[in-house]
């Protein structure tokens, strides 16, 4: 039976679901790694970490759904995103006897990615309050702006009697 709220679901996203293929492909690389190295045991516990803010983010962003909310969410998926892509590089350097099984990861971040460009152009840049700290405001909106909500009269006694 399908349920039309079940297209509202984070996990039926399509960055949600390449977010967990991506989790998924890190999780079977890294458990490749050996237990007796203490340094690529740390790495992996990183990429694990930025692979799972892939979907959790977004799922914050669903949720959330006030446009700096989900700007801030964004930024974090992008930084895990970068981070997660150049992981390669400490994997090689700490002796990660099959680090070429890391470019298939990185295909797979840029298809995300692509999509994550998708999403963020459908964020809805009215719903919104002002970022005051001024780094997830919409276009045109400053963090010093007025805020158009101290308009609206509001009486406390009106809803608390």
């Amino acid at each position: 039976m399908f349920d039309e709220n079940d297209e509202l679901m984070p996990e039926n996203l399509p960055l949600y679901k390449k977010g967990q293929e991506i989790f998924d492909v890190v999780k079977e690389i890294t458990d490749l790694i050996p237990e007796d190295n203490d340094m690529l045991q740390d790495i992996k516990g990183q990429m694990l970490s930025d692979a799972a803010m892939l979907t959790v983010k977004v799922s914050g962003a669903e949720g959330g759904d006030l446009y700096d909310i989900r700007m801030q969410n964004a930024a974090i998926i992008r930084k895990a995103a970068m981070d997660l892509m150049v992981q390669n590089h400490s994997l090689d350097a700490y002796g990660f006897e099959y680090v070429e099984y890391f470019q298939i990861v990185r295909n797979l971040i840029e298809e995300y990615r692509l999509l994550f460009i998708d999403w963020v152009k459908g964020f809805d840049q009215w719903n919104y309050i002002i970022d005051r700290w001024g780094l997830f405001n919409p276009p045109g909106v400053g963090p010093h702006d007025k805020d158009p909500d101290d308009d609206i009269p509001f009486n406390p006694d009106d809803f608390f009697e």
